[in-house]
C-alpha cells in the first residue's frame, strides 16, 4: 500500500507497518510502499518503535513521506597494549 493511501485510511495517528519498497538517496531511506500492521495509540508508539526489528516501523501519518535517516556504522579499532 502506498503511504498516501495509509494517510487517508489512518489520518493523524501512528501506524505500525512493514517496509515493502524503499529507495536510498543522500543518506536517507525514502519508503513508499508498506504493509500496514495496524494503528498504534499515541501512548504506545515509542515502545512499539523501540521494539520494532528488521523492516518494521512506526510512523505518524501527519508526515507527507516516510523518510528515515541512514546512519553508517563507524568502526573503532582498539589498539592492543604491548
Amino acid at each position: 500500500m502506498k503511504w498516501q493511501e495509509v494517510r487517508k485510511i489512518f489520518p493523524n495517528q501512528f501506524v505500525k507497518f512493514e517496509i515493502l519498497h524503499s529507495e536510498e538517496k543522500d543518506c536517507q531511506e525514502i519508503i513508499d510502499d508498506v504493509a500496514v500492521i495496524g494503528p498504534i495509540r499515541d501512548e504506545e508508539a515509542t515502545e512499539e518503535l523501540l521494539n520494532s526489528k528488521g523492516k518494521t516501523l512506526v510512523y505518524h501519518t501527519s508526515k507527507d513521506q516516510v523518510i528515515v535517516k541512514i546512519r553508517k556504522n563507524v568502526g573503532l579499532i582498539k589498539a592492543n597494549s604491548i
